[in-house]
């Protein structure tokens, strides 16, 4: 108390008078006093607001290209000029102080450095310190947003909490379309030290930072602004072309570098729907998406989704498509998070008339074998997707009824390990794993593939229900299934072990 008493007093003092100025230094030193010292350091950032919120609202601060404080102490500046240049410069302590206390352990003061420097922020784009260079040319610190900036991407910690914090100012036009700008400038020049090796701290708090970014749809959307000039109209900062070329720039030198695996992964989930649709031109992310896909596992499922949108809306020509997508089928598919978007997709492929039928039978029958060792809720939804590929592709019904039967076929001609659809002979076999499916030790999964037994109706399954399905609905389906009482008809036991002449009925009874 006694603290805030003497801060209070002090700031009255500075604000009062200027033959008080001094007493400034009074506020810094305890702002940049040791870490230990929060309640000090809170004060001290809570004092410096008030004060140097004050001092721009009066405009006492210097404004222009700011000269060296022993160069102020020339004669050819007037006593105003050297108060305003010095105060200035007390100014640029304080924003230099708070910079370093959002790498400070405790939150609440990172929390507050940030408010204050956004304060700051909005209250030098209200009464600027830049100097018009022509009537109308933009006047908005960028400069210290960039201090902000920095001090959200750390290397070696995971700010996220303070970013989610900061989250509130992107909802602003302009705040949104100078940090772009300033995260693109901060990527640049810190990944260019490293050389390639990857950071993962800091790329994680940068992602952190631009993977919630709410882009416009159209340019009328663009209505809320921190601050507007009088020729705002004019300048980039209200275009949408602008904010698109500055976002497209941001995430295309972010993802010129490599990425630890964990990232290039929550890159892939949101590339589709937050990134792709608010880019001038998606087509520079070809590159990305096909050494994605090329990868394997799980990173080339994920990477689906981006291709789609390339592939159907930008004219992508991707050699060996299908070759890669096969190949993505293994035993994984049928137990991966990603299984729903996955199989999505696939149908979305596959639903092309024009595939020819080998392709199509190659995946049936992949599908078909490693159904063999999938959940039941896996099997619910591949079986009706399988059935529903036989009804875009009637050629392929060769693998359910063949003329001639299985005669002289003494073992499976289709080559699992086989690379290429076209060489795997498909076509040759038959799919007997459905077969075997029809004896599957749940009741549901036995039905689904006893379909096949029948002619199938021209009508397609609806697979999005059954997409997301999982073990737990399964079980708790079966639990809420009401039994029914069904009559039986019996022999009374006669004796221990039920037969007629059992000498044990001749010891022992049954009360």
């Amino acid at each position: 108390m006694a603290r805030a008493a003497a801060l209070a007093a002090c700031l009255e003092a500075v604000l009062g008078s200027r033959s008080n100025a001094n007493r400034v230094f009074e506020i810094l030193e305890l702002l940049a006093g040791p870490e230990e010292e929060v309640e000090g350091i809170l004060c001290a950032a809570r004092t410096c607001s008030r004060l140097f919120g004050a001092l721009l609202e009066r405009r006492e601060l210097f404004v222009g290209r700011l000269p060296a404080q022993e160069a102020s102490l020339a004669d050819n500046y007037s006593a105003e000029d050297k108060y305003r240049i010095w105060m200035r410069h007390r100014y640029n302590d304080c924003v230099g102080c708070l910079a370093e206390l959002m790498g400070h352990d405790a939150f609440q003061v990172k929390e507050l450095a940030l408010c204050t420097l956004m304060k700051f922020v909005e209250l030098e784009a209200r009464y600027p310190l830049i100097k018009a260079e022509w009537k109308g040319s933009l006047t908005f610190p960028r400069e210290l947003l960039k201090v902000v900036v920095d001090g959200l991407l750390p290397l070696n910690e995971d700010a996220s909490l303070l970013i989610s914090r900061f989250q509130e100012y992107m909802e602003y036009d302009d705040i949104r379309y100078f940090v772009i700008k300033a995260v693109t400038e901060s990527i640049g020049q810190v990944m260019q030290k490293t050389k390639e090796r990857p950071l993962p701290f800091y790329q994680q708090n940068v992602f952190s930072l631009i993977s919630p970014i709410n882009m416009p749809n159209k340019e009328s959307d663009m209505v809320k602004f921190l601050v507007k000039q009088d020729n705002w109209e004019e300048l980039k900062v209200s275009k949408l072309q602008a904010h698109k070329q500055a976002f497209e720039k941001m995430w295309l030198s972010f993802l010129k570098h490599k990425l630890p695996t964990g990232l290039y992964k929550k890159v892939l989930v949101i590339l589709h729907d937050c990134i792709l649709p608010y880019m001038n031109e998606p087509t520079l992310m070809i590159d990305f998406l096909t050494v994605a896909y090329g990868i394997g596992g799980a990173i080339s499922l994920l990477a689906l989704n981006g291709l789609f949108i390339l592939i159907h809306q930008h004219n992508l020509e991707y050699p060996d498509f299908y070759k890669k997508l096969y190949s993505l089928l293994d035993p994984s598919i049928y137990h991966v998070k990603y299984r729903a978007r996955f199989f999505h997709l696939a149908d979305l492929f596959l639903s092309s008339s024009h595939l020819p039928a080998y392709l199509v039978a190659a995946f049936i029958k992949r599908l078909s074998r490693l159904a063999l060792t999938a959940p039941p809720e896996a099997l619910l939804m591949v079986i009706p997707f399988i059935c529903n590929l036989f009804r875009r592709h009637p050629a392929c019904r060769v693998l359910v009824h063949r003329p001639n039967g299985l005669e002289g076929m003494s073992e499976d001609p289709y080559i699992m390990e086989e690379e290429e659809p076209s060489e795997s002979r498909a076509l040759q076999s038959s799919l007997w794993e459905i077969q075997s499916l029809q004896n599957h030790y749940h009741p549901d999964v036995a039905k689904a593939a006893a379909v096949l037994n029948q002619s199938l109706s021209e009508i397609e399954d609806d697979i999005s229900g059954l997409l997301e399905l999982s073990a737990y609905e399964l079980f708790d389906k079966e639990v809420k299934k009401k039994a029914i009482d069904v009559p039986l008809e019996f022999e009374q036991v006669r004796g221990l072990f039920g037969k007629k002449n059992d000498i044990f009925a001749e010891h022992f009874t049954l009360d």
